[in-house]
């Protein structure tokens, strides 16, 4: 295969330019001016490193390590906010170089944290380059999946291709594939929202958060936009389009073998999903308000994460645990993971059961599934969570030490490592990321990196680090 981290990096600058020139569009469109200067220098820097990155490339036939492509994954989710940073930095609202950087990671990582206070005093043309580096972040996660696909187990493999090892053709087949799945599902959310009487803009950006599993508002309160049920029920349905597999749609519609291994993962999340609807509408239903709830659940589990300040505060813990457990491995949501969770339990399960009746064969199958999971595959699984789990008290201890209350440290590590938006249905919606300290900012925007990209790199980056050859 092709050396292509240039390429890679090249393709994202020029995808930054775009939705820039975009903007260039919009301003002049709607004469909104007071900001247009920085577009025009995002446009022209993108396109200068998109040029740098593509013509830096190396002309040598060699096969890339998986180190290597790791690398590349983790620097460009460093390097290209800092370009998303650019209209946050020379806008009129005087923003620091961290908090600009903070807004932008927090959009291309999907996580929604934001420094402003009041979105309202924002212009349009910087509320939609917020959502737009939700969308470009997305996309991004989603071709690094492609790029790190030969470390995933063979199951989560088959939920995406017949193909068990990408060569260079069947890599830019599937990225080419995604771009225009991840286009043409925005472009459908979008016009969907607006059928339902969702203001236009409105729908454009949040068309973009929800494909992207992203936090950014183009209001304050999410209230503001869905105003009747039927706009909540709608949107709330949308959501879980960064809850299934990108690709199910495609299978359905277009794939000639329907077998039903190839849906293995997206059956088992909408059993789950239609469980824990079930459980939510009998036992939490304490307002005779489903419909808001129905959103709170729906946002969760795509780990979105807004709601329509519903103050729910004895399922704050509830809510939490379904944005650990996070949606499909090819979708753009985060978490550990429903089917790593189901395996890991049902692997442990079966071994107690071994012990206490020997002569009984268990055997480690996902249902609707042939396939038996491989011992190595749950170690993964589990090796995972006890990064989580290391990951998570270690950010809390730091949150902790700069002076944050341990309840909202331990939700806010949660939220970062999961990339989900403070929102009331946590009891975190009057927090302000504005009045931390630098070095805690400088702290969330590594963690929300690290919840990011799969746990699994890291333990691969460490072994690298720590078992030179």
């Amino acid at each position: 295969m092709k050396y292509f981290k240039f390429i890679y990096l090249s393709t994202f600058c020029c995808l930054i330019s775009i939705l820039s020139f975009f903007n260039i569009i919009y301003s002049y469109y709607l004469n909104l001016y007071l900001n247009l200067n920085t577009y025009i220098w995002t446009f022209f820097v993108s396109l200068l490193f998109a040029f740098i990155f593509y013509y830096s490339k190396t002309n040598e036939e060699k096969k890339i390590s998986i180190y290597k492509k790791i690398i590349t994954i983790l620097f460009g989710y460093f390097f290209l906010p800092l370009i998303i940073s650019i209209p946050f930095y020379f806008s009129i609202y005087n923003l620091t170089f961290i908090n600009s950087y903070f807004e932008a990671i927090s959009g291309f990582t999907s996580t929604g944290f934001s420094i402003f206070d009041n979105i309202k005093h924002i212009d349009q043309s910087l509320i939609i380059w917020r959502s737009s580096s939700q969308w470009v972040g997305g996309l991004y996660f989603l071709f690094s999946i492609i790029l790190l696909i030969d470390i995933f187990d063979n199951s989560f493999k088959k939920s995406l291709t017949n193909f068990i090892s990408f060569n260079k053709a069947e890599t830019l087949k599937q990225s080419f594939k995604i771009f225009l799945l991840y286009s043409s599902i925005t472009l459908v959310i979008f016009i969907i929202l607006n059928l339902f009487n969702i203001r236009s803009f409105n729908s454009l950006n949040l068309s973009m958060t929800i494909i992207s599993s992203g936090g950014f508002l183009p209001s304050d309160n999410l209230s503001d936009i869905l105003i009747n049920n039927p706009q909540i029920i709608i949107t709330s349905l949308l959501l879980l389009s960064s809850f299934f597999s990108i690709f199910l749609i495609y299978n359905l519609l277009f794939t000639k073998n329907h077998n039903i291994n190839f849906f293995n993962e997206d059956i088992h999340l909408l059993i789950y999903f239609l469980v824990l609807l079930i459980i939510f509408f009998t036992f939490f239903n304490f307002d005779n308000n489903f419909i808001k709830l129905f959103l709170s659940l729906t946002s969760s589990v795509s780990n979105i994460g807004f709601s329509l300040n519903n103050d729910s505060k004895n399922l704050y813990f509830v809510f939490l645990i379904l944005v650990i457990i996070g949606g499909s491995f090819f979708s753009t949501s985060s978490g550990i993971r429903f089917l790593k969770i189901y395996s890991l339990f049902k692997y442990s399960f079966n071994e107690i059961l071994s012990y206490s009746r020997p002569k009984n064969i268990f055997v480690n199958k996902h249902l609707f599934s042939k396939e038996s999971f491989q011992v190595n595959e749950v170690y993964k699984y589990f090796l995972s969570i006890i990064v989580f789990v290391i990951s998570l008290f270690f950010l809390t201890y730091l949150l902790t030490l700069s002076g944050i209350k341990f309840d909202d440290s331990f939700k806010l590590s949660i939220l970062t490592l999961m990339n989900t938006v403070n929102s009331s249905m946590y009891g975190l919606n009057d927090f302000s990321f504005n009045d931390l300290h630098f070095l805690t900012k400088y702290c969330l925007i590594i963690f929300m990196v690290v919840g990011r990209v799969e746990l699994l790199t890291l333990l691969i980056i460490c072994k690298k680090i720590l078992f030179k050859n």
